[in-house]
């Protein structure tokens, strides 16, 4: 008697999932990044690998903020220096557009995104570990 029951339930978990309906939406995928709270908002904190996966979905404004320059990763386009951000304002596009700063290693980086969450943007990532961090994980910088 305890096999036909094992066998019932088999066949009804088969009939329930051969049942669900096709097309139906994914479950929504995790947020990218890390979320850091700063005062007048938050920015999100990209690896790597969460930046290399935005830039294949998205295009994104991609600031590099180091100085002095060190090269770039290919896309960039802007160059703002970190502690100059509130200077360049008019080049950078609504508050509400994605913005990506970047530096060669993050301090860099870390200040410009804080200036800019500052400064009202509401869609600002950091590249943790900057230009350093994209040639470790084998990818060209532009000279």
């Amino acid at each position: 008697m305890g096999r036909r029951w094992i066998a019932l339930l088999l066949v009804a978990a088969l009939l329930l999932v051969a049942c669900e309906p096709r097309g139906a939406p994914a479950e929504p995928t995790m947020a990218r990044g890390r979320r850091i709270e700063v005062e007048g908002g938050a920015y999100t904190l990209l690896t790597i690998e969460e930046f290399r996966e935005l830039l294949d979905e998205e295009d994104p404004l991609l600031v590099n903020v180091h100085i002095p320059y060190e090269g770039e990763i290919e896309g960039t386009d802007l160059h703002i220096p970190y502690n100059a951000v509130e200077d360049h304002l008019s080049d950078l596009p609504d508050h509400d557009a994605r913005i990506v700063v970047y530096c060669r290693s993050g301090p860099m980086s870390e200040i410009a995104a804080r200036a800019l969450v500052g400064l009202g943007y509401t869609d600002v990532f950091d590249v943790e570990g900057g230009m350093i961090a994209w040639v470790e994980a084998g990818m060209p910088l532009v000279e």
